[in-house]
């Protein structure tokens, strides 16, 4: 994440800073020549020295970056720089994959469905609103400590264990974070945690992408930690964990399309989740469907979830809708969801 933050202050954040929380006066004896600005001086009396975060990227500071009393090392700058990248940055993510998808892929169809809630799409956009700058605030920190040397990312291949290393790196990324996920997600199914944190997610019984980060914070970081507890443990290349960072938020998006485009028994594709927002207590993993094998969790997409007008006929979400509504009622009780165009709450 250093990689990003030295981008974000180079181009944003140090005119902020040094606009907002600038240098104080240089002493009246420092010297400087008569022509000289009251920017230059204070640049020159900075004591912070510019090193890029990667060989890969070398962008020169500009002025701004010596004018401000918090320098770019300074940890108080870093977390709060930290803080809006992880929010805002998320957010612009979240908002242009989503509606992509939701543009380009999403079956509108879907709207006609007897459990689409009604408003359904803004209501996913406000809980994804209200929980990013939340899920923000606890995930800074961490991206601190990575930032400050704590973690195990490296630059360069010879920085880390070698060229086989740099490819190895993806898939042990997914597996570990796959398998961490898997019961971090079953976790949030024991009824106190679904009941608290979990169940604001599903809410979506038939969800658009927006629902991808539609959720509850404490939720959202808790399926999250994976990603970052990761760096800390394995070696970890920064460029790489760049791609990292934003492919987990497309394929977030991607498993809430409704697009179901293979039915591959290893990959943990929209189909796979789906089941798992109308079945609930299936299919828990995030990219694999192994876990959920070992753990006796998996359902397999029935064929008829991979053609088109099928699934999208009445008759079928009929059929459907007797099994979900039985598993809401087993699981939640009461439903307090609101479907379709009208204000009338479905009863039991």
């Amino acid at each position: 994440m250093d990689v990003v933050l030295e981008v974000v202050d180079t181009f944003i954040a140090d005119y902020g800073y040094a606009y907002f929380h600038p240098r104080q006066p240089t002493p009246y004896d420092f010297p400087a020549s008569s022509n000289a600005t009251d920017s230059s001086a204070q640049a020159a009396f900075s004591t912070w020295t510019y090193k890029p975060a990667t060989k890969f990227l070398t962008l020169e500071p500009p002025q701004a970056a010596y004018m401000s009393a918090w320098d770019r090392d300074n940890p108080l700058r870093q977390a709060l720089t930290l803080y809006l990248i992880t929010w805002i940055f998320g957010l612009a993510v979240y908002f242009i994959v989503a509606t992509l998808s939701y543009i380009f892929i999403f079956d509108k169809r879907t709207f006609n469905h007897p459990r689409f809630i009604k408003n359904q799409v803004r209501l996913e956009m406000i809980s994804a609103n209200k929980a990013m700058p939340v899920m923000a605030i606890i995930t800074a920190p961490l991206f601190l400590l990575e930032v400050r040397g704590y973690g195990k990312l490296y630059d360069t291949t010879e920085d880390g264990p070698g060229f086989w290393y740099d490819i190895f790196q993806f898939p042990l990324f997914l597996l570990f974070t796959d398998f961490c996920i898997y019961w971090a997600h079953r976790w949030l199914h024991h009824p106190w945690v679904y009941k608290h944190l979990h169940k604001a997610h599903h809410k979506w019984i038939m969800p658009t992408p927006f629902a991808s980060h539609a959720f509850h914070p404490l939720d959202g970081f808790t399926q999250s930690l994976p990603y970052h507890i990761f760096p800390f443990i394995f070696p970890l290349q920064k460029m790489a964990y760049v791609a990292l960072f934003i492919f987990v938020n497309l394929w977030s998006v991607m498993i809430h399309d409704g697009e179901y485009l293979t039915n591959n028994p290893i990959v943990n594709g929209a189909a796979c989740h789906s089941l798992h927002h109308s079945r609930f207590e299936v299919n828990y993993g995030q990219f694999f469907t192994a876990f959920d094998r070992l753990g006796g969790t998996y359902r397999m997409p029935e064929q008829w979830m991979f053609e088109r007008d099928m699934k999208m006929s009445e008759n079928k979400w009929r059929s459907e809708v007797e099994k979900v509504d039985e598993l809401i009622e087993e699981i939640e009780g009461d439903d307090n969801r609101t479907y379709g165009p009208s204000d009338t709450k479905k009863t039991q």
